[in-house]
């Protein structure tokens, strides 16, 4: 079985990947360099997917920043440090949607039915292409958009984490034999990998640390 999951290098798309894996799929693993300010998550996505033995790791390089609307690709605009209400600035406009097309173009390559992707509903920033409704309705998409869907091909996009709590991802991964460290969640993390603690992402994934009982093993620019 063939898979194309899509690797982040965060902590939530590499459980994902160790998954995909220990279900017994062949994966190809796919990264973006879309103009994020935290591009350190991609040295990670290189050596995570090196780590599990990835059949091949693709990274594609875009442009997000051209449209902007986003901390994440626009400089000029701050990353929250602490919590805010409604959907945050760290929203990036339809990435989720842009990444699982250019992942479903490979799947359609490769013959792969299966895509797998990181995205979750309960600890998260509110984001819109992270719920269930979304990925059903993308799965939709698939076998309507696609040469190989309309003779016959049945794409499934898996979300295995998208119910489950930080900690129980992190406890998942543990059982897994993930070396969290190896992993950047931080928004605004710097060249060398070393987390704010003070972001969204940075808050979510210590306090799932601290709920499954399990030592962080992030790298910090500060005490957290």
């Amino acid at each position: 079985m063939k898979a194309v999951v899509l690797l982040s290098g965060g902590l939530d798309s590499t459980t994902t990947l160790a998954t995909a894996i220990q279900q017994g799929y062949e994966c190809y693993a796919l990264s973006f360099q879309y103009g994020q300010r935290h591009s350190a998550e991609l040295g990670a996505a290189s050596r995570i997917a090196a780590s599990l033995g990835v059949r091949e790791h693709k990274i594609i390089i875009l442009d997000l920043s051209t449209i902007g609307g986003s901390a994440l690709t626009d400089t000029s605009i701050a990353v929250p440090e602490t919590a805010t209400e409604g959907i945050p600035v760290t929203y990036v406009p339809a990435r989720n949607t842009i990444f699982l097309s250019f992942a479903l173009g490979w799947a359609e390559v490769i013959n792969a039915n299966d895509i797998f992707i990181g995205v979750n509903a309960v600890d998260y920033s509110g984001y819109p292409d992270c719920r269930t409704e979304y990925i059903q309705a993308y799965e939709r998409l698939a076998c309507l958009a696609t040469r190989a869907g309309i003779e016959g091909a049945r794409y499934t996009i898996h979300a295995p984490f998208i119910a489950m709590s930080k900690a129980d991802i992190i406890r998942t991964g543990t059982a897994l034999g993930i070396d969290y460290s190896l992993t950047v969640s931080c928004y605004q993390a710097d060249e060398k990998g070393l987390a704010c603690g003070r972001c969204d992402a940075c808050r979510f994934r210590n306090e799932g640390f601290l709920a499954a009982g399990i030592p962080d093993p992030t790298r910090y620019l500060a005490p957290v």
